[in-house]
């Protein structure tokens, strides 16, 4: 794997791929020890134009857990403030040897032109892009969605057949986008539910079916129910009356989680916004697996970055260090 930049890149095997790495790392971080020594002396640098606690700490955490080198590096109050540009920036981050970028940036398709333009030779992660892509959070998503679903007999193994529905800002989410063509990719059937104004203009060409009805959609019997934040900072009309019409029409309530088939498990890619679209019952009960998705993250994020600089399986038994 030479860059991640969007899920629609991947194919089927390489999906399996990086969740498999993933199921190897996730044992490893359940050792006393959870170091490997695989990526000493590669320098993993996190390149974030907007502002992102838990990604980031999350990339951070997965590269020194590989024994990587770490640089964070904000562009808040960072010359790239002063107007420097993304290319100037590259061929600042390329002086000093950095063998890998995880790069956040506000406008859609930047960590393409990063990954493409020549300026660097580090592999380049996209940790969010506009509303375009975040492959991370999708590989992340369906790692938990499988974990659960499956259990131990999870590797190897899509989520052929599995229903998942999507609630929430569509529009604005490139959380949804990522994940309806890893899904898709993994053989799952995958449903958008949101007001019309928060459903892209032309999803013809998606591989979903859209519900306006979110009481339709839960009586269908999703096995995973991914509710989406509203991100209220992006938008700059009204989408909906009031947050309270909102929260009744498309919040996931106690009723409607009770509604859920008995196996069916509530995911959330965070920061909720508690009482609008998730309820704090629903964001609390069992069926929630909201703190599996952060743990999990640090899991899919290893193998990305092993896969990214070291480029082959992993053997964990070797290097555990103790």
């Amino acid at each position: 794997m030479r860059h991640l930049l969007d899920t629609r890149d991947l194919t089927r095997a390489e999906a399996l791929e990086i969740l498999d790495v993933a199921e190897d790392m996730a044992d490893t971080q359940r050792r006393e020890v959870k170091k490997l020594p695989t990526l000493r002396g590669k320098t993993v640098v996190n390149l974030f134009f907007e502002d992102s606690t838990r990604t980031r700490i999350s990339f951070e955490a997965a590269a020194k857990r590989l024994s990587a080198d770490v640089i964070n590096f904000s562009a808040k109050g960072s010359s790239v403030s002063k107007g420097e540009s993304l290319q100037d920036t590259a061929q600042t981050l390329q002086a000093m040897g950095a063998d890998a970028v995880v790069i956040r940036h506000g406008a859609s398709g930047a960590p393409r032109t990063l990954a493409t333009s020549g300026w660097i030779t580090a592999g380049v992660v996209n940790a969010g892009d506009g509303t375009h892509a975040h492959p991370t959070q999708a590989l992340l998503d369906a790692f938990t969605i499988r974990k659960r679903l499956f259990g131990d007999d999870s590797r190897g193994r899509g989520l052929d057949g599995i229903r998942v529905t999507i609630v929430g800002d569509i529009l604005h989410s490139r959380v949804a986008r990522s994940n309806v063509w890893l899904l898709h990719t993994l053989g799952a059937h995958v449903t958008l539910v949101a007001p019309p104004t928060l459903v892209p203009q032309d999803v013809s060409g998606w591989p979903v079916e859209v519900d306006y009805d979110l009481d339709r959609a839960i009586a269908a019997g999703p096995d995973a129910l991914m509710m989406l934040r509203i991100q209220l900072e992006r938008m700059n009309a009204a989408y909906f009356p009031t947050e309270r019409e909102y929260s009744r029409r498309y919040g996931l309530d106690a009723r409607r989680l009770g509604a859920l088939p008995g196996g069916s498990i509530v995911l959330h890619p965070g920061p909720m916004n508690r009482g609008l679209e998730i309820s704090a019952e629903a964001a609390d009960s069992p069926r929630s697996t909201v703190l599996e998705q952060v743990a999990n993250g640090v899991s899919v994020r290893m193998a990305v970055l092993y896969l990214l600089l070291a480029g082959e399986r992993p053997d964990t038994e070797k290097e555990d260090p103790r």
